[in-house]
């Protein structure tokens, strides 16, 4: 019971952080340009006709683009994955080094969505409304739930004194 208590008041305390101004300004609008930024290039890997700007990644030639917005760079997701892990019984340093991996982990996965989106957008609208708002939002979860049990698994508990 303590862990869902402390995991349900960090995930509203880390969601309500992240709409504020400054968490918008400084953190979320560049993660999502930097997103924005570094799925274009590898599109461009695959298609050299694609070009990133701000948040969007684009064909010109075609006009086909995607622009990554709040909900899809990732950020909501690893929001969630840092509130089970600092909720659960463990070390600081075992806290550390599954929030860095899990981010990581989280990012990642994010940046082949973004990219496979852009990509399956331009072949197929039908398949993108499909993946974009029913397989990848869950693959993108289950990535979550994965990486955390990963970090359960490989954490040794740290006994918690009772209050």
């Amino acid at each position: 019971m303590r862990f869902i208590a402390l995991f349900t008041v960090l995930l509203a305390v880390l969601f309500i952080a992240e709409l504020t101004a400054p968490a918008q300004q400084y953190v979320v609008v560049p993660w999502t340009q930097q997103l924005g930024a570094i799925g274009g290039s590898v599109a461009s890997w695959f298609d050299r006709g694609t070009i990133a700007s701000g948040s969007t990644i684009l064909n010109p030639a075609t006009g086909f683009g995607v622009t990554i917005v709040a909900g899809c760079n990732g950020v909501e997701a690893t929001l969630i994955l840092v509130a089970a892990i600092v909720a659960f019984p463990s070390s600081p340093a075992q806290k550390l080094a599954g929030i860095a991996s899990g981010i990581v982990a989280v990012q990642a996965l994010n940046l082949v969505r973004v990219v496979s989106l852009y990509f399956i957008g331009r072949s197929s609208p039908a398949a993108f409304e499909f993946a974009h708002l029913y397989l990848w939002q869950a693959m993108i979860m289950l990535d979550v739930l994965i990486v955390w049990l990963v970090w359960l698994r490989m954490i040794r508990r740290v006994p918690v004194a009772d209050a």
